[in-house]
């Protein structure tokens, strides 16, 4: 199912293209190149100083990393994330050998949007989800201390609503896509005051 931006101006097609469903097709699999491709993805985004903070822990459907990250996520999202065919788990390190690292939340931020939008490019979607335990993460991979779980990604082929069964997760996951308008988006002389 595509839901694509509704933009002022054009944009990348892997951009507008981007959304997150939650109806993923049971039966695909993810192969290697592709998960492979959304890695280096995230490897390749910009950190500070080149820190690289961003970490992910990888499940594919089938594998018992899978089921582990499965395990901590709330309720509602296993619900629907269990037709996924990979599950990650972003994971911030906020300290190398020169101590703390700068920006460590913004970096795996970034990471995690290439990540997504190289699924896109993929022709797969991704979901990134909050609803997680970050204390049942560190204790079922045995993170360090300095390894913080800060987002869960569901990564898959998308399918038809139908699949998620409750009739209104089917309604959510038709609704249309919305975004605040450029107006009230970006200021130019002043807060408020719109830049284009």
């Amino acid at each position: 199912m595509r839901k694509p931006a509704e933009t002022s101006v054009p944009v990348a097609p892997a951009i507008a293209e981007r959304w997150s469903p939650r109806a993923f097709d049971e039966t695909a699999a993810i192969t290697d190149d592709q998960l492979t491709a959304l890695l280096e993805a995230a490897r390749w985004a910009p950190s500070f100083g080149n820190t690289q903070p961003a970490r992910y822990l990888v499940g594919r459907r089938g594998e018992p990393a899978f089921t582990r990250i499965l395990a901590t996520l709330n309720s509602g999202n296993q619900a629907w994330a269990l037709r996924a065919s990979a599950l990650l788990v972003g994971v911030m390190v906020t300290t190398n050998e020169k101590g703390e690292v700068p920006y460590a939340e913004y970096g795996l931020g970034l990471a995690s949007e290439n990540l997504v939008v190289q699924a896109v490019e993929l022709g797969l979607a991704a979901h990134q989800m909050a609803g997680f335990s970050a204390d049942a993460v560190r204790a079922e991979f045995a993170l360090p201390a300095d390894a913080v779980p800060r987002v869960a990604i569901a990564v898959g082929t998308p399918a038809d609503a139908s699949v998620l069964g409750d009739p209104k997760r089917v309604e959510r996951e038709l609704a249309p896509r919305r975004r605040l308008p450029l107006a009230e988006f970006a200021f130019g002389d002043g807060w408020g005051t719109p830049a284009l």
